[in-house]
């Protein structure tokens, strides 16, 4: 007994090491990118507090009025649905259209398969506003679509394609596809192939092998890779300003033009708190969803 005793005694430290050399290691960079996110969060929630003054900008104050006049403005009210809207359909476009891509990349053999993951890669390395000119040579009255149609003569006028949230939910598609096959795709190919060969042999439709097999198990990817491209959409800003115009707001445009155009920072931090809000709680309740129905 008193063997088996010093034993553990001397284990016990050695099974601490670790734990302790992790917390050592990742403590100082864990708390360093907390107060850089914390701090500036508190500070800007500090200044929705305070008053607009044309003249001196802002005042200190602790009042909800700046909150109160973004949920009593039926503009500011239709600019927040607007950006949950086209958030969600570009969100559900990249789940369906990525879907099968990465499911294709995951299950993938090929030596080319590295070279398929780079081209996928490939738009991340250019800026939005870039992509968003790009898009905007395509939907222009004179741009490649209406020289197209109208040369073709299928159409008489130009089609309006420019400034319409058509445009900016494509835009943002283009932006957001790629985090959703990355992210699927690294979870799928953790899906053991033999479990739908199984599933087939079994009997089951190919169909019945996706819904009952592969799409329960890629759960945790679904919902990371819808989490990040909603998270992207609702705070997108280049995309929304060039292909929507000056007519079509999102929240993103929103917050910018309160801190730069209006220089009202009060209002702005509250708009900014709004956005933040909604996007959290959104996703909250679609990964509280989510996770039921797996559980179920």
């Amino acid at each position: 007994m008193t063997l088996a005793t010093s034993e553990v005694a001397i284990v016990r430290p050695r099974s601490r090491r670790p734990s302790s050399m992790a917390l050592a290691l990742i403590g100082p960079a864990t708390l360093f990118c907390l107060l850089q996110l914390l701090v500036p969060v508190a500070i800007l929630f500090r200044y929705s507090l305070n008053r607009f003054d044309p003249a001196s900008y802002m005042v200190d104050a602790l009042t909800a009025e700046n909150y109160v006049k973004f949920f009593t403005d039926p503009y500011y009210l239709t600019v927040l649905a607007r950006t949950i809207r086209v958030s969600v359909v570009s969100t559900l476009i990249c789940l369906v259209m990525g879907f099968p891509l990465a499911y294709w990349l995951a299950r993938m053999t090929s030596r080319w398969k590295n070279l398929m993951v780079i081209l996928v890669v490939l738009p991340l390395f250019i800026g939005n506003a870039v992509r968003a000119a790009g898009w905007m040579t395509l939907f222009g009255a004179k741009g490649f679509i209406n020289s197209v149609l109208l040369g073709s003569g299928i159409i008489d006028q130009p089609l309006t394609l420019m400034y319409t949230e058509m445009a900016v939910v494509v835009g943002i598609i283009t932006v957001n596809l790629p985090f959703m096959v990355l992210t699927l795709q690294s979870v799928i190919e953790g899906i053991a192939r033999p479990i739908e060969e199984a599933a087939l042999s079994l009997g089951a439709a190919p169909f019945q092998t996706f819904r009952r097999v592969v799409w329960p198990l890629a759960l945790p990817g679904t919902l990371a890779g819808t989490i990040l491209t909603f998270i992207l959409a609702m705070n997108a800003y280049a995309t929304p300003v060039l292909l929507g115009g000056p007519k079509f707001t999102m929240m993103g445009p929103l917050v910018y033009d309160q801190f730069s155009q209006s220089n009202n920072w009060p209002f702005g931090a509250a708009v900014s708190f709004v956005l933040m809000a909604t996007t959290l709680g959104l996703t909250f309740i679609a990964h509280t969803a989510l996770r039921r129905r797996r559980v179920g």
